[in-house]
């Protein structure tokens, strides 16, 4: 009898307690851990019943009142708490590449870019105008919306702080206007500055919908992976083309400097950023760790200031800092009021390794740059540790990151252009991605821009890469000869150069580039040759279409020769064995200078023999053959355009191009005088280069292609290669070019 009375009141207990647990009077917990971070972002946008979409009939009136509820609640806190409430909630908080970009709109014309048109009476910064502008001259460029793959927006969205002069009011109204908007698919946003005073949050005032962002002080906690660019913060006078170099101008070993860690900057004596900024002076020595903080900014700073302002402003003022900058091995990098500083940037061109200070910051390009290669990445809460930290790094290790800046700074950064490019190509690769670069073509020389994966995926297959693959480049080469004068002798000069090069034992084919109006001579009257040779016509007989990628030519090397160029055998095989020791360079005989005329402020080319040149001409130059890729893929189609009306100034326009890649001068092979002088005296061609007309294009093209690169890339050299006992006084059977002395 009482076992039954257990049984029964155990019963009842265990029906009571189903009955709680089903009308929630008693809540299970299910976990002692707390939400992570990833958990707060896989729960984003979390509304009740979003865990029971089975049962969303019985939950309807529950989600009607917490949705009431919450509208009540609303209407009783501030804006201030409304704005931090919403921040950065937008519809695409969520976007990946997959959910929210339509990959159809890049398959017919491959990836372009559109940019709206400037609405009437719509103010632009500058800063924004150079964007728009980088766009306009690249590559990705189109006029017709109908052919884009991606829309940037002409309404300036670089500065959302309300305070801001630059600030462009009813965004939102205005966005939402535009008939390509789309909720933002295919779009992407440029911002610099988001969030005012107070706060500083990254809410841009508007939904971006399903936009990306290029955005500048983005946070790991915002920022979308694989959809978002986080972009470098830039200043309004940041140049919009071209852009300094480094200053690492010499390995110094040891690569020490005059000062260990240095700063130079605002304190913020309240709100946001000040907390870090504010302890600087805990590790402040006055000798090899200086870091200077300055109350002195803003119309109010007297009435905020503390104890420590007068002597922080007197110490400030005692150093100067780009004198701090270029002799410092590391440069500390602490957030301001938003987590991007200008510090950043400065701290790169500098060569000055960067210290980051300024935790939950998407360091820019993070997507395709290792930033452990070329910054410290510190923690604010272990700001003390910094200066011991930065002591123990080794000698090697602080070389390596010192060049690494240089790298980057030179690839990615120094421009305006280079930064948008850089955030095209980003994007261009996820759309393409069986096309992608690899993280060793962003992180290596010369940088991702210059290493176009359409063109091949395969390291291999560049002229920079071959002594990190422990490889060299193959050990023949393509002759391409290029003809604009009819054949009417046997005795013209090109047959004997046909003959001379074929001859040379690294000679895997010859191509004749047919680019004269007259018909192709029969096959019987060219020479005989023991290596293939084909004749091709020209593409439109314009003067460019000896750089384009054609697909006969089964080498890496490339020896480009005019018609007229006067070249034996040995000289041919001397400069071929030249380039394989420099595979990422032109090699050849024709060298030429540039130089910059003061009295007429422009640059100048001259043919003089001196002691050094910036130019080797492609008449008799051997040379990568992606480089004839980059030229058609990568140069304008107007710098080409004007070549081929010209008639003229291809060779120049080919070495911008490649000392614009590696930011080396070409290599000048044994001195050959009689290079031009010995040109057939009867051919049209020959007389070009005695008229002045001829001479003048030239002078116009070097300041029409130093204006497209924004920069004078060409670089000067006075090193000229020749072979070993060249001209020595010893017995010519112990030298392996004989032929060259002869000559």
């Amino acid at each position: 009898m009482q076992a039954k009375k257990r049984y029964l009141i155990l019963f009842s207990a265990g029906a009571c307690l189903i009955l709680l647990l089903c009308f929630g009077g008693i809540q299970v917990p299910l976990s002692r851990r707390g939400p992570s971070r990833r958990d707060d972002r896989s729960l984003a946008g979390y509304h009740p019943g979003a865990r029971w979409r089975r049962l969303q009939g019985y939950l309807q009136s529950f989600s009607t009142f917490e949705k009431d509820r919450s509208d009540d609640l609303s209407e009783h806190i501030s804006p201030r708490q409304k704005r931090d409430t919403n921040s950065f909630l937008y519809t695409g908080k969520r976007c990946r590449m997959e959910s929210c970009f339509d990959f159809s709109l890049c398959e017919r014309n491959g990836f372009k870019v559109y940019v709206y048109p400037q609405q009437k009476g719509e103010k632009i910064s500058e800063s924004y105008q150079n964007i728009l502008t980088s766009i306009e001259g690249s590559r990705f460029y189109t006029p017709d919306p109908a052919q884009a793959c991606l829309f940037v927006l002409s309404l300036d969205t670089l500065d959302r702080d309300q305070l801001s002069p630059q600030y462009v009011h009813n965004l939102k109204a205005k966005i939402q206007s535009l008939p390509l908007w789309n909720e933002g698919k295919n779009h992407i946003i440029f911002n610099l500055y988001s969030g005012t005073w107070p706060d500083y949050t990254e809410d841009l005032g508007f939904d971006i919908g399903f936009a990306m962002l290029a955005k500048a002080s983005i946070s790991t906690e915002n920022f979308r992976p694989q959809f978002d660019v986080s972009i470098p913060l830039f200043s309004k006078e940041h140049p919009r083309t071209g852009g300094e170099r480094g200053y690492l101008r010499h390995n110094t070993i040891p690569p020490y400097r005059k000062y260990v860690l240095v700063f130079k900057g605002k304190r913020y004596l309240t709100g946001i950023g000040s907390d870090t900024r504010n302890a600087l002076y805990h590790v402040h020595n006055s000798q090899d760790v200086v870091l200077l903080t300055t109350c002195k900014h803003g119309k109010d700073w007297q009435k905020h200031k503390d104890a420590r302002c007068d002597k922080d402003n007197a110490e400030y003022d005692k150093y100067d800092y780009r004198e701090m900058l270029y002799n410092s091995t590391f440069c500390l990098v602490p957030r301001g009021r938003r987590l991007g500083s200008f510090r950043f940037l400065e701290a790169l061109q500098a060569a000055c390794v960067p210290v980051m200070l300024s935790n939950g910051w998407e360091l820019p390009f993070s997507e395709i740059i290792d930033w452990n290669t070329a910054a410290v990445i510190g923690d604010e809460r272990l700001l003390l540790q910094i200066p011991s930290t930065v002591r123990s790094i080794h000698q090697d290790k602080i070389l390596s990151l010192r060049q690494q800046t240089q790298l980057l700074w030179e690839a990615y950064f120094n421009s305006v252009e280079k930064i948008v490019l850089t955030t095209l190509e980003i994007i261009q690769d996820r759309v393409l991605e069986h096309n992608s670069r690899s993280s060793l073509m962003w992180n290596s020389l010369p940088g991702g821009l210059f290493t176009l994966p359409r063109y091949s995926t395969h390291l291999g297959d560049f002229p920079f890469f071959y002594a990190k693959l422990g490889i060299k480049p193959y050990p023949k080469f393509t002759a391409i000869i290029h003809v604009v004068t009819p054949l009417v002798s046997q005795s013209q000069p090109v047959m004997k150069l046909l003959v001379a090069v074929a001859k040379s034992q690294y000679c895997a084919q010859v191509i004749v580039l047919w680019n004269c109006d007259k018909p192709l001579p029969a096959k019987h009257r060219w020479p005989a040759t023991s290596v293939p040779f084909i004749v091709i016509e020209g593409e439109s007989k314009v003067i460019s279409s000896r750089f384009l990628p054609y697909d006969t030519i089964p080498t890496d090397a490339v020896l480009s020769l005019d018609e007229d160029t006067v070249l034996s055998t040995t000289e041919v095989d001397f400069a071929f064995t030249v380039w394989q020791s420099f595979p990422d360079r032109i090699v050849g005989y024709p060298a030429r200078s540039h130089f910059w005329d003061s009295s007429k402020e422009r640059w100048g080319y001259t043919s003089k023999w001196t002691n050094d040149y910036s130019m080797v001409l492609t008449g008799a130059a051997i040379y990568h053959k992606y480089y004839h890729y980059l030229y058609t893929t990568y140069l304008p189609a107007s710098l080409r355009t004007m070549v081929d009306q010209m008639s003229n100034c291809e060779d120049i326009l080919m070495n911008f191009l490649v000392s614009s890649v590696t930011k080396l001068p070409p290599i000048k092979v044994t001195q050959k005088k009689q290079y031009k002088e010995t040109m057939m005296g009867q051919s049209s061609r020959a007389s070009r280069w005695a008229d002045p007309d001829h001479f003048a294009q030239r002078q116009t093209c070097m300041n029409k292609f130093a204006n497209w690169f924004g920069t004078m890339p060409l670089v000067h050299s006075q090193m000229r290669l020749d072979p070993v006992l060249f001209k020595d006084q010893v017995s010519i059977l112990r030298k392996k070019y004989r032929e060259i002395e002869r000559l």
